[in-house]
């Protein structure tokens, strides 16, 4: 879907899934396009960011939360059309969150660029959209996952080489496993059903299979160099990873674990930012615009028709 005026490139997508729209952080619009694919158009641009940059789709409070990036915060939106609800000061390079569902937490990262802004992970009451623990991290955090399962939520420290983990019930920091085959460790994403935590890394372009118990490696997997987003497709037992080389990276876990390339789709130049959405069996891709074209979102069948 062509979006024309959308310049730039997207940063994160979040669904809902109700709703059947996708938001996207149009960081050269300074903007949170609500794209309606059903009727093929943009429903509403949310405007007036420095950087729009992490997003999440909480349905329980039918709340569109968003990270600023330049101006170090979290904006919180509701109603038809989204209006300001609240907002929470962070700290600069305010980044990717994740929502975990059993507690009602949003966690996001922030921060990590001198002394007088630390690197720290958030925790969000999405209920009363207050702060509720800031938590001291290594350096900037990137990709983060939550595990309701374990209670426990994972978070890529890229400059540490390291997973920090995350109690959800004392909310703190109770584990660091560092990376021994790659280092700039920047998305992630959780096989469950294997108990597996999936890394990727740009130094050098390596997949890794974590063991989600203890932060031992378990695979390797040589993967394109500029990992932006990694998601795992529980009905096919499949990982997709997208780059900033315009591609998608597909791999295969078989019975034992074991991490198999199972080929490589083209997508467009800098197309690195994307999101799957299960219940679609789609894997949306954010391609930037150019000199020619405004940016677009394409969405790919991961199951055949």
């Amino acid at each position: 879907m062509i979006l024309p005026g959308v310049t730039g490139k997207f940063d994160h997508f979040a669904f809902d899934e109700a709703g059947g729209r996708l938001f996207g952080a149009a960081t050269g619009n300074h903007s949170v396009e609500v794209i309606d694919f059903k009727r093929g158009k943009v429903a509403q641009s949310i405007t007036g960011f420095g950087k729009p940059h992490g997003l999440a789709w909480v349905a329980a409070t039918n709340t569109l939360f968003v990270s600023d990036g330049a101006r170090g915060e979290l904006r919180a939106y509701r109603g038809t059309p989204f209006t300001l609800a609240g907002t929470i000061k962070l700290s600069d390079d305010a980044d990717d969150m994740a929502y975990d569902e059993q507690t009602h937490l949003l966690f996001i990262g922030h921060g990590g660029s001198d002394t007088a802004n630390p690197a720290r992970v958030a925790v969000v009451d999405v209920r009363t959209i207050s702060l509720v623990a800031n938590l001291p991290v290594p350096t900037h955090p990137e990709g983060i996952a939550t595990d309701s399962g374990s209670r426990r939520v994972f978070v890529n420290i890229a400059d540490a080489s390291e997973v920090a983990v995350i109690d959800t019930a004392t909310r703190t920091v109770v584990a660091h496993w560092k990376l021994t085959r790659a280092a700039d460790n920047v998305p992630l994403a959780l096989d469950s059903d294997d108990g597996l935590l999936l890394v990727a890394c740009r130094t050098p372009g390596t997949l890794i299979a974590m063991d989600g118990a203890n932060g031992k490696e378990t695979a390797g997997i040589a993967a394109a160099g500029g990992a932006d987003d990694l998601f795992y497709d529980a009905a096919l037992r499949r990982v997709y990873l997208i780059s900033g080389a315009g591609e998608v990276d597909a791999f295969q876990i078989d019975g034992k674990r074991a991490l198999h390339a199972l080929g490589v789709v083209h997508t467009a130049p800098g197309a690195k930012t994307a999101l799957f959405v299960p219940a679609q069996n789609l894997l949306y891709v954010g391609v930037p615009s150019d000199a020619t074209h405004p940016a677009e979102v394409r969405a790919y069948k991961t199951i055949a028709p």
